[in-house]
C-alpha cells in the first residue's frame, strides 16, 4: 500500500525559517522608519544648532550641522533685541483660554451628539460637519467684517471668541463618547442622575485621553497660529509669538541676525515640546481609542 502524500501546509521550503524572515522585514522596516525619521528631524536639528552658532557659523560654507563654537549668549540676547517675554505672554493667554474654551464646548456638543435623542439631531450634526469644507480663505474676510463692527480689531477677543467652537474637536469629542456603553448611563439614570450630572460625573472622567489629545492639538494649532493673528492684531503690546518671529528681523538693522531667530524659534517650542511629553500617553492612547462606531 502507497504512503499518503504529505499536505501542502507540513511541506518545509528549504532556507529560512518564517521567524527569520519576519526579524529580517522588521530590521528593514525599522530602518526605512530611521532614515525618514532622520529627514523629518534635519530642520529641528538644524535650529537647534543654529541657536548656538555665531553669526558666521550660520553662513559657513559648507554648512555645519553641529557648530564648531557654542555661543549660548544668543538667548539671552534675544530678550534684549525684542519684546519676547511680552509675546510668549500673549501667546500663553490666548493658547491657554483657548484650549479650555474648546474642551468645554466640543465635550458638551459631543455629548448631544452622541447620547441624546432629539429631532433632527444627525442633520444638525452633519450640517455642522458641512463647514469643514468651507475654506478658511472664503470666511476671512467676513469674519474681519464681523470683528470690525463688535469693535474687536486689535485685540485678543478676536482670536479667542471666534476659535470656542469647532467642528473637528466636536466631531472628535462625538466619535469617542460613542464608543462609551451606554450601559454607563443607564445606570446613572437609575441613581437618579440628570443629563448634566452624567456629563460631569460619567462620562467626562472616561474621556481624558481624548481630551488630552484634544487639548494638545488644539494648543499647538493656537500657538502657532499667523494668519488671522497677522489680520487682526496691529499694536506691538498685542502681537503673539509667531508675530514677533516674523518680524524679528525688522527689529536689528543690518544682516539678518540668523543665529537670534534659531534661538528665539527654540525657545518657543520649548513649550509644545513639554506639553508633548508630559501627555504623550494620553494622545496616543486618544488617537488610538478615537473610533469611528454610529450611534446606536
Amino acid at each position: 500500500m502507497s504512503r499518503a502524500l504529505p499536505r501542502a501546509s507540513q511541506i518545509k521550503a528549504p532556507g529560512m525559517s518564517k521567524k527569520k524572515v519576519k526579524r529580517i522585514g522588521d530590521i528593514v522596516v525599522f530602518i526605512v522608519l530611521a532614515w525618514v525619521g532622520f529627514g523629518f528631524a534635519i530642520p529641528f536639528l538644524w535650529m537647534i544648532g543654529g541657536s548656538v552658532k555665531t553669526i558666521s557659523g550660520i553662513y559657513h560654507y559648507p554648512p555645519q550641522l553641529i557648530p564648531r563654537t557654542f555661543q549660548y549668549t544668543n538667548f539671552i540676547e534675544v530678550f534684549k533685541r525684542m519684546p519676547f517675554d511680552l509675546f510668549f505672554r500673549n501667546s500663553a493667554y490666548i493658547a491657554v483660554l483657548v484650549t479650555a474654551g474648546i474642551l468645554v464646548t466640543s465635550s458638551m456638543g459631543g455629548y448631544a451628539f452622541a447620547r441624546l435623542r432629539f429631532p433632527g439631531r444627525d442633520k444638525i450634526f452633519l450640517l455642522y460637519l458641512a463647514t469643514m469644507m468651507v475654506p478658511g480663505a472664503v470666511t476671512m474676510i467676513p469674519n474681519f467684517v464681523m470683528m470690525h463692527f463688535l469693535g474687536w480689531v486689535n485685540t485678543h477677543k478676536a482670536l479667542i471668541i471666534p476659535a470656542l467652537c469647532s467642528p473637528y474637536s466636536t466631531f472628535m469629542m462625538r466619535q469617542f463618547m460613542v464608543t462609551i456603553p451606554r450601559e454607563l448611563e443607564d445606570a446613572a439614570k437609575i441613581d437618579g442622575c440628570g443629563y448634566f450630572r452624567t456629563y460631569f460625573t460619567i462620562l467626562l472622567p472616561l474621556c481624558k485621553p481624548v481630551l488630552a489629545t484634544l487639548g494638545m492639538m488644539t494648543f499647538m494649532g493656537t500657538w502657532n497660529a499667523f494668519m488671522w493673528p497677522l489680520i487682526i492684531l496691529v499694536s506691538l503690546k498685542k502681537k503673539t509669538l509667531a508675530l514677533g518671529l516674523a518680524a524679528f528681523q525688522n527689529f536689528a538693522a543690518g544682516k539678518t541676525p540668523w543665529h537670534l531667530i534659531m534661538a528665539a524659534s527654540t525657545l518657543s517650542i520649548l513649550p509644545i515640546l513639554v506639553l508633548f511629553v508630559l501627555g504623550q500617553k494620553y494622545y496616543v492612547r486618544g488617537i488610538i481609542t478615537t473610533g469611528l462606531k454610529g450611534v446606536s
